[in-house]
Parts: C-alpha cells; structure tokens; sequence
C-alpha cells in the first residue's frame, strides 16, 4: 500500500512537470511573437494625405514598416507598409509637417518569429505526444498488473494479534497451535517424517471470529501474513482470477514462512459444474488453479493457506481431500465462561462502573456472537457518551443488549387505547403460555412499546446453554410463539384477531417445517429426514425436490397439524387463566414495561390444564 501510494505522488510530480514545461515553453513563444499589435493598418496614401495635413505627430519607418503617432499620443496607433527602396519624402510627404525618423529594421523579432515558427511549436508536439504516450505505456502497465494479487501483507505491525488477543475459542486454539509449531519449528516434525500441513479450514458462524484467529497463528508464528478475500480473485474478465492466484501463491512463496489467509472462501470454491458457465465459468478457473496451486506447493516452502467459511457444504469436494485442506478447525458460537471473557475483553478499554456484572451479560446473551457481543460493549459506550457521563453504567449495558438483541426502542409511533389493549393481550398471550408450559425458557421482560419492527416484545431467555432440542421442547415453543394470537382470539373473537401475529405465524410454520423435514420430528415421518443439501438447492435452476408429491403431501399436513396442536394448547393455557391474562394487561398498560421479577409474581397464580400436558 506504501509503494502504492508513492506510485501515485511520482505520477503527480511528473504532471506538475510536465504542465511546468507547457508554461514555460508558451512564456518563450509569448515573447518571441510579443503581445498581439493593436495599432490599426491604414494605406501609404492616407498616411501621406494625413501627414501633410499635420494630423501626425511623428512617423517611424523601419525597413518597410511605419509606426505613426497622432497628436496628442504618446504611442503609435497607426501602422503601413511602404517600398523600402523609396524615401517618404519621394513618396510625397512633407517633412516640414512631420516628425520622420529611420531606424534599422530589428532582426530579433523576426529571429524568434522564425525559431518560433520552426522549433518551439515543433517541440510543443512532441512533448506532448511523448507525455500521452507515457501516460499510455503507465495505463498499459495498470492493465497489466490488473491480474496481479491484491492480498493485502501483514507481519510487520507493532501490536501483533496472539492468541491471548482472543478470547475464549480454548479448543480452536489448541488445533490451531500445532500450525504454530510447524511454521515455528518445521524441521522437528520433517525429522520424523511428517509432512506440513498444507491448508487448514476454519469454519463457524458469522462473527465468531475467524479471521482473527488466523492472524493470531501468524502473530504466534511471528510470520508475514497475506489476507484477501475470496470475491476479490473473480472479475469479470476470464483468466483474471487464475493469474491472482498464481501471483498470490508465488510472492508468498517468496517470502516463505508465511500464511494465506482466504476469507470467505466459498464465494470461489464452490462446487463446479454447479453453476451456469460449465467449465468455462471464471469461477470454476480460478478454483481450478487454487487446486494445483496447494497440490503443487514444493516441500519444505512452510507456506500454510488458512480459509474461512460458514458454507462448507458447498465447497468442492477436491478442494477439502488431503493434501490441499488437511485439517478443519470448527468454531462454534461462544459458551457462557467464553462469553464472558470476550466481554471482559471488549470492555477493558471503556471506562466502566464497578456495579456492572459481565457474568450476568454473559448469562443472558446466550446464541451471542463474539460480534454481537462486542456491539453490545460499543453500543453501551455509545449511551453513556450520549448521556453526557464519563463511565459507562449498568442500565447502560442493559439497553445496549437490549437494542441489538430486540431492536431499539421506537418510544416516538403513536398507538391508539384500543392498539394499547391489544398489544398488552397480545404479550401477555405470550408470556402466559410460555411461563405455564414446563418445557419453555424464562420470560425476561414484557413491554407493549414498539421495538425494531414489532409493536410489542416478549422476551424469553434459556437458563443455560442448550445443544439439544426435544419434540416436546420444540412443541412448547410453538404454543409460545402463538400464545399472542390465541391471547386476541379468546379476548376479542376470532375474526377480531389482528396483523400483529403475522410474524408469529410465519415463524411457527418455518419452525414445523424444520421440524419434519430436517429433524425428522414429524408423527407420521419420525425417524426420516428430507434435507436436501442447501448449497447444491440454491445452485439448481428449478429448486427441485427430493421427494415425491406424496410425501410433499404428508409434510404439509404433517406441519399443519403440529401448528393446531401447538394453537389448541395455547387456547387451553389462555382460558384457564384468564384472570392472571387480565392482570398482565393491566399492568402492561400502566408500566409499559414489566420485568421479569414483576411478571412472575403476577403469574404466580397460573395453573397447567391437564388437557394441555403432552405427557
């Protein structure tokens, strides 16, 4: 980026030279051509009727040119041409009348008329046709480096990522320290005869940090370290992504021991022949040199290519073999004792009240990203900064995990008493529902003010950390997700239900869906699972199914009928305690906001209907 950069301030001192040049060479031909004549051209015989007259004050010939003055004018503002062979006074002027003078035609001007006429404008030309066809040559050498690597090389930084730079991913980073040990030590593991790695795949969700422990490998490693992305390798010129990867592969190799870092690498490796060019496509090309590349890499080189995916579905399968990407490193979404570490991490440079409990953030925020998590750190910064304070504080922390977990709130949208009402039942559906059936999480916190895009919330929070779910679990969280509309019905009629379950609804049948489909959950379809990998679906011009009509038949009616199961109990929970619904309400209208210790205490009361136990 430096060389880049001093590239572009040489290019501009030669333009500042090049426009130099053009003014100084127009200075040489102003001075050699003077300023423009003003003086007006009149005929030898007015000039001689004029003179004699005693209208001029005083004539000048040079050679065969005039310069007349009239009376009263300090300069000439006449000129004419006369026969240098004959005097004025032949010509018939009187000189008692007149001024005449006679001076030596100058031959300086006419000298730099003619250098003027035969080398300067000449030399113009050529300069400027030589700086175009510079320009030309340097847009040429662009065109050129056009299929040159544009990795970006990192190693050289004062304040270098290590592995105690990132929090918690303890096992990632065991898998990861052996890449440290051969790129630090590789002769020890050649000695016994183990090959280095020469690829090593991290895969994970969005934000759990990938990219950042693989520049900690290279911060451990203390090795150069080249990142790109894998979109930059495809343009849309064929033969442009192979020749980055070529160039990439051999400046790395250059500077050996180093690492590639390929982020997002699905974006090039997908599948071949999946796509619409066949082999042809410049995708597919420049895979297909990635391939040889990493197959063809000389031992002994200690060149490790670190990539990152969430889509390692889709990844050709010859790019995943031995011997191209010979280790897989999953990073998971951070536990608890993780989440709690990255926020330690994150607020460690915030100024921060001690009454502020990052086990309890931890806690809460399960299914939290290490993105997420720093969100939360920068969002509660960004409050008390609007709030005029100079550390940042618990309810700071609470409404920044608030915000990017729900949505802001949207205090400002006006709703009428009779949305108010409705919204209020809506929530505490939800919260009823979810508090009786036994297999559901915790209610939070309940509010009727509108957050992101929803009029209201009920937030449900799992006490721990799950990796499993049940059939019973999962039916326990459909009858949740449609306690809100259920909650309208039983108050307000079934055809006064409103919009406001919408995206419960859709929620719910994706949920079923899944459930059948994927987890083979169905009642019918236990035990069957009709997953069709989603990277060869999207890659297919039709979306074709896997699975006859029939069976399209029994999943749909297999999801319809976990939903009216799922909305009979919600129906049962809601009738039998209506009371506890109503005082909900209630309070929902007067606070807004009810937290979590305050909705307990209301629902307390609640009972389960026998009807509505699955078991």
């Amino acid at each position: 980026m430096n060389q880049r950069g001093g590239n572009q301030k040489k290019r501009g001192a030669k333009n500042v030279g090049f426009v130099a040049l053009l003014i100084l060479l127009g200075l040489i031909t102003f001075a050699a051509y003077g300023q423009p004549s003003t003086m007006k051209d009149v005929s030898l015989s007015d000039v001689i009727k004029q003179a004699n007259a005693g209208e001029y004050q005083k004539i000048v010939a040079k050679g065969e040119n005039l310069e007349i003055t009239k009376k009263g004018e300090s300069k000439p503002s006449l000129k004419s041409h006369v026969n240098s062979q004959v005097s004025l006074k032949e010509e018939g002027i009187d000189y008692s009348k007149v001024t005449v003078e006679y001076q030596p035609e100058s031959t300086t001007t006419s000298m730099w008329l003619q250098v003027g006429g035969t080398l300067i404008i000449p030399l113009l030309m050529f300069v400027g046709i030589l700086y175009l066809l510079r320009s030309a040559q340097g847009q040429g050498n662009q065109a050129l480096s056009f299929g040159k690597s544009r990795a970006r090389l990192y190693g050289n930084e004062k304040d270098k990522v290590t592995f105690k730079s990132v929090a918690g991913s303890d096992e990632a980073k065991q898998d990861l320290q052996e890449i440290v040990e051969f790129l630090k030590y590789p002769k020890k593991f050649e000695s016994v005869g183990a090959k280095i790695p020469k690829g090593v795949l991290l895969v994970g969700p969005p934000g759990t940090g990938k990219t950042m422990l693989a520049r900690a490998v290279a911060g451990e490693a203390d090795v150069p370290f080249f990142s790109i992305s894998g979109s930059e390798f495809v343009e849309m010129f064929v033969g442009v992504g192979a020749s980055r990867v070529r160039d990439l592969f051999a400046k790395a190799k250059k500077n050996a021991p180093c690492i590639i870092f390929v982020d997002e690498i699905d974006a090039v490796g997908r599948r071949r022949g999946s796509g619409m060019g066949g082999g042809h496509d410049e995708r597919e090309q420049t895979l297909n040199q990635i391939l040889v590349e990493m197959d063809g890499f000389e031992q002994g080189t200690n060149v490790i290519v670190l990539a990152a995916t969430n889509r390692a579905d889709v990844l050709d399968p010859a790019l995943l073999r031995p011997g191209r990407f010979d280790r897989r490193v999953d990073i998971g979404l951070p536990d608890r004792k993780d989440r709690e570490a990255i926020l330690k991490v994150h607020f460690s440079k915030k100024p921060i009240n001690k009454s502020i409990d990052l086990d309890a953030l931890a806690a809460k925020s399960a299914g939290s990203s290490g993105a997420d998590l720093a969100n939360i750190a920068n969002e509660a910064a960004i409050l008390a900064a609007r709030g005029n304070r100079h550390e940042i504080t618990q309810a700071d922390v609470t409404a920044a995990f608030e915000k990017v977990a729900i949505g802001p709130e949207r205090k400002s949208k006006v709703m009428s008493d009779k949305e108010k009402e409705i919204t209020a039942y809506h929530e505490a559906g939800h919260a009823i529902v979810g508090h009786v059936l036994p297999d559901s999480d915790m209610v939070h916190k309940v509010t009727i003010i509108p957050r992101g895009g929803t009029g209201g919330v009920t937030w449900f929070i799992p006490p721990e950390d799950k990796s499993y779910h049940s059939i019973i679990e999962y039916k326990d969280v459909l009858a949740r997700m449609l306690g809100g509309r259920i909650a309208e019905e039983v108050i307000f009629g079934s055809d006064r239900v409103t919009t406001g379950g919408g995206n419960d609804l859709q929620k719910a049948a994706e949920l079923a869906r899944d459930m059948v489909v994927n987890q083979g959950m169905g009642a019918k379809l236990r035990d069957q699972v009709f997953h069709v990998e989603e990277g060869i679906m999207l890659e297919r011009v039709m979306h074709e199914r896997q699975y006859s009509d029939e069976t399209a038949k029994i999943i749909d009616d297999e999801v319809e009928s976990l939903i009216t199961e799922a909305a009979n109990r919600a129906r049962l929970v809601i009738k039998a305690n209506r009371k506890e619904l109503d005082a909900l309400k209630d309070r929902l209208l007067d606070k807004e906001t009810v937290e979590a210790d305050e909705v307990l205490e209301i629902l307390k009361p609640t009972a389960m209907p026998k009807a509505a136990a699955l078991y």
